[in-house]
């Protein structure tokens, strides 16, 4: 199972889902006085239209630095970003996972407490940033994965081989590992150490259902927290076409059986 733990007075545990009252807390958290080093990786391919507006919706208070990570983008996704105020590194193989490894090894050398992840495509909804962090802040959670399944999505923003997907992976990862998640959404946050812990290889589409496979064999803290969810600005590369939809789905499934018979 997803381990509880014992949740603050302004926090809510209710079967894996953490959710906040924001009403009862009478303005700001006090973990956003704290300060805590978060920086924002978002891996993105030919997302010009979308990543400005993905930057400009991201709460700059709360983070230390946003990591756009371009993975080969033939449009003008690189200086849209870096007008926007993120940092742009260039990450020439293509795959989800080799993006935010590259990612991941440029901020390597001066790490941030808190690592997060969000697509480039406006899909998610950068402004609930507190809400997916809130429980690493105030309850002391490794890995925090906002559910879009959870959440209110707008019609048609999720596809139906992406939620069949989805509830094949998550059955798997409740048969196999024990730990019971609704999505393998992209906007996550994880604790630095916890991230080092699982020792990310996947350079494709496994990299969010090994991250979430590698907390379990750790027997790292996880939670889900819903999020909202729209259509995407743009076609997707994975579910918006019959061939990446196929791809995407063999790979996470042998990414799932992999990880189950490989050593802990």
């Amino acid at each position: 199972m997803i381990q509880d733990f014992c949740a603050p007075a302004t926090s809510i545990w209710r079967g894996g889902v953490w959710t906040r009252d924001a009403a009862r807390l009478g303005g700001a958290p006090k973990w956003a006085e704290a300060a805590p080093r978060i920086d924002i990786i978002i891996p993105v391919l030919d997302e010009e239209k979308s990543i400005g507006r993905v930057i400009g919706d991201i709460p700059k208070e709360l983070i230390r630095q946003i990591i756009v990570v371009d993975n080969g983008s033939r449009d003008s996704t690189a200086e849209v970003a870096r007008t926007a105020g993120a940092v742009v590194i260039s990450e020439p193989q293509r795959g989800y996972g080799a993006a935010c490894l590259s990612g991941l090894g440029h901020i390597s050398e001066d790490p941030p407490e808190i690592v997060v992840f969000l697509d480039g495509d406006y899909s998610d909804h950068p402004e609930e940033l507190p809400r997916v962090i809130a429980p690493i802040l105030e309850g002391g959670v490794d890995l925090v994965i906002g559910s879009r399944i959870l959440g209110e999505s707008e019609p048609g923003a999720l596809l139906p081989q992406a939620i069949f997907g989805n509830w094949l992976a998550c059955s798997l990862m409740s048969l196999l590992f024990g730990y019971q998640f609704s999505d393998l959404g992209p906007f996550r946050a994880i604790r630095w150490e916890s991230l080092e812990a699982c020792e990310m290889r996947d350079e494709d589409f496994g990299w969010t259902v090994e991250m979430q496979i590698r907390a379990a064999k750790l027997g790292l803290s996880a939670c889900e927290v819903p999020v909202s969810y729209r259509k995407r600005i743009g076609v997707s590369k994975v579910s918006g076409t019959v061939m990446g939809s196929v791809r995407a789905g063999h790979k996470i499934l042998d990414t799932i059986f992999r990880q189950y018979f490989a050593a802990p």
